[in-house]
């Protein structure tokens, strides 16, 4: 691998890209349709549905960090991220179909396939999703680049849902004609073979440069006490949890949103689609104000932003769609440019590991945003799941004023809180864009006198 910054190509950057849309083919359909799908089309309760996510989230524990450190250790002619992508797209498509499907195996064990789809699928996403996120940390050494490569990887991931969210309700009642259940599996069906096609795409079109200084030896122990003490990364790891919870929280509940608030279920698909094409248009945007303010201003300021116009989305009845529509737009565009932020700090993280102590673990450190990412839809799903038992929810029946208050407070006033916490907690990253020059300058010094 070369031990060089590296300016990426226009073709290498789609095709990086394209792995999220891949990814978000499934993992969109988990976040905005399978709580309803769940309570509404399978008949689990809303309780146990929540359980089971928060039950998976316990697993992904020991299956995240795991992974990174299974792939820290990978050695292939093709790298060590990428030949997840060739290995994982194909168990991961399955799993999607089998998360949809609605086998009646009576109460009891119709929660028990619930959970052991979901608990597989979301394994699988692990071994797949961390090696894909590493991968755009060791394609350049170059931090504003890589913030260029996660702006593209965002774009198409967001291109991604767009289809998803807003497509997957038309699609279930086509393809089913009639038949919920069967017009769930047979849409993911669809998007589980276009997920793998995408997934080949980016194993072709990608490169890995980055490797861990030659003399550095495989020593776990070291990799996770320099982890630990990695205070940037510690940051890091807290804001994506609650950035995750964020987003399971508010995409889980839209969707009770519209059917029982507003009355009206089809208006959630253009609901999504056009919020999507907010952060679509607003996305790259990440890069030049990162390059202007610096990463962490502009991830700070989206956060209080976008937590802001999210809690005003509390106030509109169900009749002024209008107000509705709007603040959900202000909010997407104000914390698009945070969403390739996060990801792309967490690749300076793994620099400052190896700046500070010799040591890089890549793997092992987006283990943290793999699991920050699935801890945070465990947690926000769960929370919906209870929060709805908890607001008395009951499936398929006019809902109570207190239900409804509840779904209020699940899309706007609980998410707007967590998001604008993040701020707090950014306060204390202190890897600044000075910092991050002389990480690089160093680093590619370090990298060139070993060659």
């Amino acid at each position: 691998m070369e031990a060089k910054s590296t300016k990426l190509s226009f073709r290498e950057k789609i095709g990086y890209g394209l792995g999220d849309t891949a990814s978000h083919f499934v993992w969109d359909m988990v976040g905005f349709w399978i709580l309803i799908f769940y309570t509404d089309t399978y008949g689990i309760s809303a309780a146990a549905a929540g359980t089971i996510m928060l039950i998976a989230r316990v697993w992904d524990m020991v299956s995240d960090p795991v992974m990174g450190i299974i792939a820290d250790k990978t050695n292939t002619r093709w790298g060590k991220f990428r030949p997840y992508l060739l290995w994982m797209a194909f168990p991961y498509s399955v799993l999607a179909v089998l998360a949809f499907t609605t086998p009646d195996f009576g109460d009891t064990g119709k929660v028990i396939y619930a959970a052991a789809t979901y608990l597989l699928l979301m394994t699988v996403f692990t071994a797949i999703n961390l090696p894909y996120s590493s991968l755009g940390a060791v394609m350049t050494s170059d931090s504003y680049e890589r913030a260029g490569l996660n702006s593209y990887r965002f774009v198409f991931a967001f291109a991604g849902q767009l289809i998803v969210s807003g497509t997957a309700l038309s699609l279930a009642l086509f393809l089913g004609k009639g038949d919920q259940a069967k017009g769930y599996q047979y849409t993911l069906i669809l998007f589980a073979v276009i997920s793998f096609i995408l997934f080949m795409i980016t194993f072709r079109t990608t490169r890995e440069r980055v490797a861990p200084p030659k003399e550095q030896t495989a020593d776990l122990r070291q990799d996770l006490k320099n982890l630990l003490k990695n205070r940037p990364w510690m940051i890091l790891f807290f804001v994506g949890i609650i950035s995750f919870v964020m987003f399971a929280l508010q995409n889980l509940s839209v969707a009770y949103y519209f059917k029982y608030y507003i009355g009206n279920e089809s208006q959630v698909q253009l609901f999504n689609v056009i919020g999507t094409i907010a952060l679509i248009i607003t996305i790259p945007f990440s890069k030049p104000l990162a390059k202007r303010f610096g990463k962490k201003t502009v991830f700070l300021t989206s956060s209080l932003l976008s937590g802001i116009f999210f809690i005003l989305l509390y106030i509109p009845g169900s009749e002024n769609i209008g107000m509705i529509f709007t603040f959900n737009i202000i909010a997407k565009m104000a914390y698009a440019p945070a969403v390739p932020l996060l990801w792309t700090m967490l690749g300076d993280t793994a620099d400052y590991s190896e700046w500070k102590d010799g040591r890089r673990a890549t793997g092992l450190v987006f283990s943290a945003a793999t699991f920050a990412q699935k801890a945070g839809w465990g947690i926000g799903g769960a929370l919906a799941g209870w929060l709805l038992a908890l607001f008395h929810f009951e499936a398929n029946v006019v809902q109570t004023e207190t239900a409804l208050t509840g779904i209020k407070l699940m899309i706007s006033v609980f998410p707007g809180i967590l998001y604008m916490s993040c701020a707090i907690l950014l306060i204390f990253y202190k890897i600044d864009q000075s910092t991050c020059v002389q990480m690089q300058q160093e680093l590619d010094q370090r990298r060139a006198e070993s060659e």
